[in-house]
């Protein structure tokens, strides 16, 4: 039987991975789309999403919660929490506005008080690095401690080398060959 993380990348493959020409959050143009959210709003697939993160960031210490930048990265911080909880992992999630709210609060992170709390941002898809940094810049601005950022899938143009450049460590559980695609 195939191990998590392939079954992982079978079902991306199979379920979210689309040929035409597209153009990414970033303005770049593609080829290709892996478009995540096919897969981390399935009730099949969350669960392996969950588990293949946990294991990617496993030796990352005293991590208190998971999150980025909305919409991409909430299925996912979402994922890891409910596998966390039944691996007896304690570990919260928060998602990160893109704007402050204009009204209530007006807060920009939501969930938990991060303050002085070691996090790591997450994201589905990752090609520039840009929305990885956005969450980074807000979190920052809430005290709390970047220990990493935690991709699903790396699509390799980029986005590595632009938040390591930032001073912040860099793991993704797929990559482009994983998936047929480099």
């Amino acid at each position: 039987m195939p191990d998590t993380r392939d079954q992982l990348i079978a079902a991306i493959a199979d379920s979210a991975v689309f040929h035409g020409d597209f153009t990414l959050t970033s303005g770049r143009k593609a080829s290709y789309y892996v478009d995540l959210r096919r897969v981390s709003l399935d009730h099949r697939v969350a669960p392996l999403i969950g588990q293949v993160m946990l294991d990617l960031i496993a030796d990352v210490p005293d991590v208190a919660a998971v999150g980025g930048l909305t919409m991409g990265a909430d299925p996912i911080a979402a994922a890891i929490l409910h596998q966390g909880a039944a691996r007896g992992v304690a570990v919260d999630a928060f998602v990160v506005r893109k704007q402050p709210k204009d009204h209530g609060r007006g807060r920009q992170v939501e969930g938990p008080d991060l303050d002085g709390k070691r996090v790591i941002v997450v994201e589905d898809t990752s090609t520039t690095g840009g929305s990885p940094l956005a969450a980074i810049a807000a979190l920052e601005t809430v005290g709390a401690v970047i220990a990493g950022v935690a991709v699903v899938v790396d699509r390799d143009t980029g986005a590595r080398q632009a938040i390591e450049a930032a001073g912040y460590e860099y793991r993704a559980a797929i990559g482009l060959a994983d998936l047929g695609l480099a």
